[in-house]
């Protein structure tokens, strides 16, 4: 199928957006701080406590939307494309379950209240965990043993978390808990983003290196193995470059959904629906959407902030219920 636009104006088109989303998460905020406020600071002569609130509150939030939903974009158009089912997100492996889980641990133990970066730290070991226990469970198994073993690691993390909040003797703690879990990317600082950032650029090659395998996957797994693509060896790729970029950022953001499922269902009509193209596509695309939402976060007037996860929630759960209704029409048409 034909592209309505071709590849290199549509990259364009979400670079230009993307950047311009950029800069205004850096100006838009508040009432106490928000774009005529910075405005009115530089023009009266304190450009200094302008350029703070920019540099130590702006950025750090602004860079973590962004990658993050980059993260989310590109794990879900490769999850999808691997597993041949417009219905995966980064959400089915287990991963996100898993680093929710590593930082919760962290609340519940007081590590995070000890050394501030025990937070991140343990969200990233709970991903990397992850990925060993998927590649044990799956062994070498198809796509559905995987998913299989992700709604286990899934199931078994929950249910972790249920019990963590359970035991847990200080109601402060268990508040703490539910309003990370809601995912935001609220007073997080550079140290945060410069912790996630490596591991999210390592998961985005390793996704990258599984492109060209996913349009053979397109004709089928034995046609790609016809082709001489080495299956294990994508798979590997794919749960682990999902794991970490993903994981890395969850462990610092908290939980924020649906951005891998929706991103790639709008934008794989524009390029053809060739898996290779539509990474590249989702990648600009996840953190133009995350961007946009943690904008729309902070200009509401609902007397508290939103939670981002919150607000992405509440975007992706009627558009995957209307992609469910739409597979039933079809399978019954």
């Amino acid at each position: 199928m034909k592209p309505p636009l071709p590849y290199p104006v549509l990259l364009l088109a979400l670079t230009v957006l993307l950047a311009a989303l950029l800069f205004l998460s850096m100006i838009v905020g508040p009432a106490t701080a928000g774009t005529f406020e910075l405005i009115g600071m530089m023009s009266g002569g304190e450009a200094d406590t302008a350029w703070m609130i920019i540099r130590e509150v702006r950025l750090p939030r602004t860079l973590l939307a962004a990658t993050m939903g980059i993260s989310l974009g590109v794990a879900g158009a490769t999850l999808q494309g691997f597993m041949r089912n417009p219905l995966v997100d980064p959400g089915v492996i287990g991963v996100t379950s898993s680093a929710s889980l590593g930082a919760v641990l962290a609340f519940y133990t007081g590590f995070s209240l000890a050394f501030p970066l025990a937070l991140p730290l343990m969200g990233i070991a709970g991903a990397l965990l992850c990925v060993v226990l998927l590649q044990g469970l799956a062994g070498r198994g198809g796509v559905l043993t995987l998913i299989l073993a992700g709604v286990a690691i899934s199931a078994v993390c929950a249910a972790l978390m249920s019990l963590t909040l359970n035991l847990s003797p200080n109601p402060y703690a268990s508040a703490e808990i539910m309003f990370w879990l809601m995912g935001s990317v609220t007073d997080r600082s550079m140290d945060h983003f410069l912790l996630a950032a490596p591991f999210m650029a390592a998961g985005w090659v390793m996704l990258a290196a599984s492109a060209r395998s996913l349009d053979a996957l397109s004709l089928g797994e034995e046609s790609a193995s016809s082709l001489g693509v080495n299956l294990n060896r994508t798979r590997t790729l794919v749960i682990t470059g999902t794991a970490i970029s993903v994981g890395a950022g969850t462990a610092v953001t908290g939980g924020l959904g649906f951005i891998g499922l929706v991103v790639p269902h709008l934008l794989r009509p524009l390029v053809g629906h060739t898996p290779s193209r539509l990474l590249l596509a989702s990648a600009l695309g996840g953190g133009s959407l995350l961007l946009a939402a943690d904008i729309l976060v902070r200009v509401l007037i609902v007397g508290t902030e939103l939670k981002l996860g919150v607000v992405t929630a509440i975007i992706g759960a009627p558009f995957f219920l209307w992609l469910i209704l739409k597979a039933r029409t079809e399978l019954e048409s």
